[in-house]
């Protein structure tokens, strides 16, 4: 069947051959823009492990993309830093060497989303003013770009519970931020690839019986990197560095200090690690288990591909999980875990997505050739 019958473009008055060059640039700058939310989502991991993300203690959202410049700049920037709790609880004495060290991470973080504002405003405006966007198509890349401006604005939150009491952001703020992240990326790869793909009726027929599965294996492994920005936000996995046991036991002691109840899940170390745990475990045992089925049932179809890269990755990222446990948390190998879980992440996700081709439309009818002499 041709694909061309699949979800017809009705720009009027634009050939076909140019609609479809037109979808596949979408799709490539969308793409693009999801390797820029990976670097970023990495890059904000790297500033984490190095404790810099409070290094820079207000938001100027332009004015804040010029650098330092001279000893004079430089002293009153660290001047700024010193009157919050970071500096007098755990930097005190500090040298502005070092000061610089953290300062020039948490800049390229903030640096790095700019270029993303960018990356996304003006190519969104060229293929605008290009009508390479049907309306439905434009609706949903600028919903994205709203996520993104609000991305900006969540990140900034994130940064200020830290300026308080604390020296650190809160965990509930790192993880909302990180869940936004991944939920921007997840929508990229999502329109891009549907841009791509092309589909028949007998795939989408076939790959029905599977999007619920494949849709709770998402969702799981959605839920995993979130338990992780908790991991992360409470620095818990520098506790219990052991595996598979922690404390010599399965279940450590005192996972319910905290009242009221629920917190103990976001903000109890023992307990907030050993949900990470368990949901990485059950999330590595339902995509194996999805992975082994669609070997015999799914047939060779590209979301059967997904899977066998989403397997592979899922294993990757387990051994990597605990080899980053036992090695209290080094910089290079918790950057690498977060770079794993996005892998793991697009590979189900891919999946997902290859399960729902462009709907089947009938083509237009062929004319009739004319009749009589």
């Amino acid at each position: 069947m041709d694909v061309a019958a699949f979800r017809p473009d009705r720009r009027k008055g634009i050939a076909p051959e140019r609609i479809a060059r037109s979808r596949r640039s979408v799709a490539y700058w969308l793409l693009a823009l999801a390797g820029l939310v990976l670097a970023m989502v990495v890059l904000g991991g790297i500033t984490r492990l190095h404790h810099a993300g409070l290094s820079i203690v207000d938001w100027r959202p332009l004015v804040g993309v010029l650098p330092p410049f001279g000893e004079e700049a430089w002293q009153a920037l660290f001047a700024d830093y010193k009157r919050f709790p970071e500096y007098q609880e755990i930097n005190r004495g500090m040298t502005l060497d070092e000061f610089k060290g953290i300062f020039w991470l948490e800049y390229a973080h903030r640096l790095l989303g700019r270029i993303v504002g960018i990356a996304f405003a003006l190519p969104f405006l060229w293929f605008l003013i290009r009508r390479a966007f049907d309306r439905t198509l434009a609706l949903k890349v600028l919903a994205i770009g709203i996520l993104g401006g609000l991305q900006g604005l969540l990140g900034w939150y994130m940064v200020q519970s830290g300026l308080v009491d604390r020296p650190d952001v809160s965990p509930y703020r790192l993880a909302a931020h990180l869940g936004l992240a991944v939920a921007i990326y997840g929508c990229l790869i999502w329109v891009a690839l549907g841009l791509l793909m092309g589909g028949t009726v007998e795939r989408v027929r076939l790959a029905g019986r599977w999007r619920g599965a494949v849709w709770g294996a998402t969702g799981l492994v959605f839920l995993t990197i979130i338990s992780g920005a908790f991991v992360a936000g409470n620095d818990a996995g520098l506790a219990y560095n052991t595996f598979p046991l922690m404390a010599d036991t399965i279940v450590p002691p005192d996972i319910f200090l905290i009242e009221p109840l629920w917190r103990n899940f976001f903000e109890n170390v023992p307990l907030v690690q050993l949900d990470h745990r368990l949901l990485a475990m059950l999330t590595a045992l339902v995509v194996i288990l999805l992975w082994a089925a669609a070997l015999r049932w799914l047939g060779p179809t590209p979301a059967r591909v997904a899977l066998h890269a989403a397997a592979l990755a899922v294993l990757g990222q387990f051994v990597l999980g605990i080899a980053t446990l036992l090695t209290f948390v080094p910089v290079p190998l918790g950057a690498a875990h977060q770079v794993g879980a996005m892998v793991v992440f697009t590979a189900i996700l891919a999946a997902l997505r290859l399960l729902y081709p462009p709907q089947a439309r009938p083509a237009p009818p062929a004319p009739e050739p004319p009749s009589g002499p």
